[in-house]
């Protein structure tokens, strides 16, 4: 048989198996008892919007639909999450909402990565980030049956498992400590800070979180704050940001929401600097999304969720291939 036939004639079959479909129908059946009981509303939105995201990190896919009245851009593009539409919703009275949405991240394929993957997101408005990882803990622990995570902040476990201090460290310093990590000095003296701290953070600390116990990492440097409040802490400003990891795995990124409309736009307007520097191009600014900040978006916390990744831990497996019907390149 010619090897393309056989490549077909074999990658047409669905790599979950029945008792995986089994387990993931169970889970979102259990993520919306969860709301239902709590008063959450469950709300839609477009996976193509009119814009992407303007975070370095994130890679948008762009889409190209016939010409629509009213986009201001020609590219469309496929959702890395719903926030935007989500913020909007909370901006014109929503109250609390949560979603499950299928997203994508253009480049990211690996085992614990897929470009289409499934993300819960919910945000409480009156709610800050302390309040939010409550219910985080009470959703992810209750699933899984693991006890309530400890929270440590970002600094110390820096200084725990890679002797440095990410609020004081010079550049070379964090390069020095990158040398070994990535094997490449020259690809390493082209690292910024942040990108540095996120090497450290990947191969120093993650693989250690949340064996034990799940761990929240709180208080990240305001550099990595996104779209979260900043306040200043030790002397230090520091993000109201947290992540959740379960056996070396991340499972969200969460927020006490920034509001302020004008330093939202700073910090695109910053995403966008540094994606031309980097040789990438720049991002349409979500005008729309700006103007529900500037409107009145209430105060509130946010939090979204890699539901494959939960799903990897409850049913004991190391690869997301395992918990999709199709990954990438079977789709």
């Amino acid at each position: 048989m010619d090897q393309s036939l056989s490549e077909t004639a074999s990658s047409w079959q669905p790599t979950a198996t029945r008792q995986t479909l089994e387990n993931r129908a169970r889970q979102l059946g259990w993520v919306r008892g969860f709301f239902a009981q709590r008063g959450v509303l469950e709300v839609e939105t477009p996976v193509l919007g009119q814009c992407g995201v303007t975070d370095v990190n994130i890679g948008s896919i762009a889409a190209t639909p016939h010409p629509v009245a009213g986009w201001p851009h020609p590219t469309g593009w496929l959702q890395t999450s719903p926030e935007y539409h989500m913020k909007r919703l909370l901006a014109a009275g929503s109250g609390s909402i949560y979603q499950v949405s299928r997203v994508f991240r253009d480049g990211e394929r690996g085992r614990r990565h897929n470009p289409e993957f499934s993300l819960l997101e919910w945000y409480r408005p009156g709610w800050d980030d302390g309040q939010l990882m409550g219910e985080v803990s009470d959703l992810v622990s209750g699933w899984l049956g693991t006890p309530e995570p400890e929270r440590i902040p970002y600094r110390s476990l820096l200084q725990e498992y890679a002797g440095l201090d990410p609020m004081t460290a010079g550049i070379a310093e964090l390069r020095e400590a990158c040398y070994p990590l990535a094997g490449d000095a020259d690809m390493v003296d082209q690292l910024d800070r942040d990108s540095c701290l996120d090497l450290i953070m990947s191969f120093r600390v993650e693989p250690a979180l949340g064996f034990d116990r799940p761990v929240f990492v709180t208080r990240y440097p305001a550099s990595q704050a996104a779209l979260a409040r900043i306040s200043e802490e030790g002397g230090h400003p520091v993000a109201h940001r947290f992540e959740l990891y379960v056996r070396g795995i991340e499972l969200c990124n969460g927020y006490w929401e920034l509001t302020d409309a004008g330093e939202q736009r700073r910090r695109f307007e910053a995403d966008n600097a540094r994606r031309r520097e980097l040789g990438r191009p720049a991002m349409p600014v979500d005008e729309r999304l700006l103007a529900a900040l500037e409107s009145g978006l209430p105060e509130c916390a946010g939090v979204a969720l890699g539901l494959d990744r939960l799903l990897m831990l409850r049913c004991g497996v190391d690869d997301i291939s395992e918990v999709l019907a199709f990954p990438a390149e079977r789709s």
